[in-house]
């Protein structure tokens, strides 16, 4: 290593740090800003406390909540749901995407019905789901799998059709077939594609699940939602939907996110 790449190595990391800085600086003045607006709008007493809270007594409501462990059940509940519906959605969504994408005749004839169905609203299988399996969490389970199933399927199968051919025919010409060449050829080159679907499906997971707790008694964030609405409690209400959104986002951005940018960057679609 020459003296002037050991120079630069230290102070690229030095730029790299600063920027880094410099955007968790401008996120947090701009989070700030808006805690101060509402606190301010909430001060001018516009709307009675009931309708429009501000933002301790937000915090005072999820602190509440948390003390006597009434949301971490709820998370609890929730999360459950979500993982069984989501890995459900998973596995049949890339193997229904893989079959779409390579044979002909299935996404001629299963394909159309997927597309379909996607159009349709989650939370439309609701009232089917109740009558099939009843008021438990199984019919919740069921439009979560609705909900993500087919976004992953149209991930999948898009991420396999736009497979270099050169891909598949060097593979084939040096033997893979079958099994392996969907596993060491398809699959990789289809990976960007692939998890953009899950990511999307998880989105629809996410969503689906809310929608269907809200109208489904049990003890889940939704039902939290339903309960504050209905003890005309708009803090809670708010509380919940913050934690609601927190964990859509810390699953996106922790898990989601850094598959993505280390798939990019692996097959070299990141400029950085």
């Amino acid at each position: 290593m020459t003296l002037l790449e050991k120079f630069k190595t230290p102070v690229s990391y030095f730029l790299h740090s600063r920027a880094i800085h410099a955007v968790i600086l401008r996120k947090v003045l701009f989070y700030f800003l808006i805690l101060a607006g509402w606190h301010i709008i909430f001060l001018l007493k516009i709307w009675p406390e009931y309708i429009f809270p501000g933002p301790l007594q937000v915090f005072n409501s999820l602190k509440d909540s948390f003390m006597d462990k009434v949301l971490m059940k709820a998370i609890e509940s929730s999360m459950k749901k979500i993982a069984i519906g989501y890995s459900i959605s998973l596995v049949f969504g890339v193997i229904l995407g893989l079959l779409m994408g390579r044979i002909r005749l299935v996404d001629e004839t299963i394909g159309s019905l997927v597309l379909g169905i996607q159009a349709l609203p989650s939370i439309c299988w609701l009232p089917l789901a109740l009558i099939w399996f009843g008021l438990n969490d199984r019919a919740i389970i069921f439009v979560v799998i609705m909900g993500a199933l087919f976004s992953i399927t149209i991930g999948v199968e898009t991420g396999v059709r736009n497979t270099p051919p050169q891909f598949i025919r060097a593979a084939k010409t040096l033997g893979a077939k079958g099994f392996n060449l969907y596993w060491r050829v398809v699959l990789p080159a289809a990976m960007p594609s692939i998890l953009a679907g899950l990511k999307q499906g998880w989105s629809f997971a996410w969503r689906s699940l809310m929608a269907g707790e809200l109208l489904f008694y049990s003890l889940s964030l939704g039902n939290l939602l339903q309960t504050g609405r209905d003890l005309n409690d708009t803090a809670l209400v708010i509380a919940v939907m913050f934690v609601i959104m927190l964990i859509g986002t810390a699953v996106d951005r922790l898990i989601f996110n850094p598959l993505l940018l280390r798939t990019r960057r692996k097959w070299g679609l990141n400029s950085q």
